[in-house]
């Protein structure tokens, strides 16, 4: 293994003994995409690098997508010195090819494995094989690793055993010198909130996320349905499940460290519209990380315009990295029923002193819904006497300024039939400086882009009042007024 050895070498002056935390990445939510939601195991070298042309062709680096992760099913078992040896029908050419493949366009590339001897879908795991997969991986060019949960040989049951056995990695991927974003996948098994954050740069909260917006199934309890323990993480999880379970833990995130409410379903089908537009904002809203896992080559114009919302992006991509804490959750017809009927108000600050405010309306009807600046601003300050409650706010409309069917046609049609120097962009972020350094700042009152549009002002002491679809969200940016420019 003469290229590990070289690669170990190289990076020396990197490494330092420090936890994962401190790796200098995800010091925003990351954004990329994943395979596993749409190819499972079907995947193989051309998924990978077409999937990566499409991310450059349509737009989607140009707001910060940046990941292109391998999910399970592509390791063919160790070789004689006990390193993984990919499988060469899937990877003829080698992963660490298709890693440089990735990196030319710009992008980066990240690989899976389980915290257990095999993989979910049992394939060889790393459970003992820590510090050899890390080298292995690094010597590749990967840049992220997601790390599940199966065959943990029941190395679980209490918070202390979770994090040994996860830390182990992590001391791993940092001794290798090569920066590699870590992201747990444990499903909130031992409360991965109050462990993770500490070694890696996101968690999972719960059990897998289905394309489903709401649905009782003890595939996925929770402490509402009789007779079931919530703290089991399941799979085919609805997405009011799993924002239900991960609204009590808010504050455990922070720049580097993130709770991770799993990959996106927008654009796989089974969800309406207004349902993918509620799931996307909320994923953002609450800062979990962003990884699509739809079929790039066969994307659709509403899902490109949901997930190219710059508005909703910096939401995600602000740079103070502040978790919104759900102020109130209300059930608002008789049965009583977990999950039904339900309406929710998420509120936090945004950089720049902007307030976000979500107000989610569950039900199967579309409502009027209000919220107060009390409501609003209740966690800066005693009921009623934060400052912000006495003045006055702008009130902006993230999905106001939506892209139109129209121009997304447009642009998937031109990254279809040309390459990607010749692509039409959507939302052209860069030529206001690139994703990164427009995400870094506040944007002004004028970036229809990033502030949607401006739907009115609510006055002191006063109420915001909206219209929200049925199974949807009306996703807000409140910005102080100059009391001036009142008169």
């Amino acid at each position: 293994m003469k290229t590990i050895q070289s690669h170990i070498l190289s990076g020396a002056l990197f490494a330092v003994a420090t936890n994962a935390l401190k790796n200098g990445l995800a010091l925003t939510p990351q954004l990329g995409w994943n395979t596993w939601n749409s190819f499972g195991c079907d995947l193989n070298e051309t998924v990978i690098l077409d999937t990566a042309e499409r991310i450059i062709s349509l737009g989607f680096k140009d707001l910060g997508y940046e990941y292109v992760i391998i999910d399970d099913c592509w390791s063919a078992g160790r070789n004689e010195s006990g390193y993984h040896i990919a499988d060469a029908t899937k990877f003829p050419n080698g992963i660490a090819h298709v890693a440089g493949k990735v990196h030319d366009l710009g992008l980066k590339i990240g690989i899976y494995s389980s915290a257990g001897t095999m993989t979910c879908g049992r394939f060889e795991g790393s459970l003992h094989y820590e510090k050899q997969d890390a080298e292995l991986w690094a010597s590749w060019g990967i840049d992220y690793l997601k790390y599940d949960n199966c065959y943990n040989e029941g190395e679980e049951g209490t918070p202390k055993i979770s994090f040994d056995r996860y830390n182990a990695m992590g001391k791993a991927l940092n001794a290798t010198g090569r920066q590699i974003l870590y992201a747990i996948c444990n499903w909130g098994v031992d409360g991965p909130w109050n462990f993770a954050p500490t070694i890696a740069n996101s968690w999972r909260t719960s059990g897998d996320l289905a394309n489903v917006w709401d649905r009782d199934d003890v595939n996925c309890p929770c402490a509402e349905m009789e007779g079931l323990d919530c703290k089991l993480p399941g799979w085919k999880c609805s997405i009011l499940n799993v924002l239900n379970k991960a609204a009590y833990y808010p504050s455990k995130a922070y720049p580097g460290a993130w709770n991770d409410l799993d990959m996106l379903q927008v654009g796989n089908g089974g969800l309406t519209d207004d349902e993918a537009v509620a799931h996307f904002s909320l994923w953002a809203a609450v800062k979990s990380p962003l990884l699509m896992t739809n079929v790039m080559t066969k994307i659709d114009a509403k899902t490109l315009s949901i997930l190219q919302n710059p508005a909703v992006l910096a939401v995600s991509q602000d740079p103070l990295g502040s978790t919104p804490s759900r102020r109130w959750r209300y059930f608002v017809d008789d049965s009583g029923k977990y999950g039904h009927g339900e309406i929710q108000l998420h509120t936090g600050p945004l950089s720049g002193g902007d307030q976000l405010v979500l107000l989610l309306n569950a039900a199967s009807k579309p409502r009027e819904m209000n919220a107060t600046l009390v409501d609003i601003f209740w966690l800066n300050g005693a009921e009623g006497t934060a400052d912000q409650v006495q003045q006055s706010w702008d009130v902006y409309d993230l999905w106001g300024n939506r892209m139109s069917d129209e121009a997304a046609e447009a642009i998937i049609k031109a990254s279809s039939s040309s390459s990607s120097a010749n692509r039409t962009a959507g939302y052209n972020l860069e030529a206001m400086g690139g994703s990164k350094k427009v995400y870094s700042q506040t944007p002004s009152a004028s970036s229809k882009m990033l502030m949607g549009s401006k739907v009115g002002t609510v006055r002191p002491s006063g109420t915001v009042k909206v219209h929200v679809p049925a199974h949807g969200v009306a996703m807000l940016r409140l910005r102080a007024k100059n009391q001036k420019d009142e008169l």
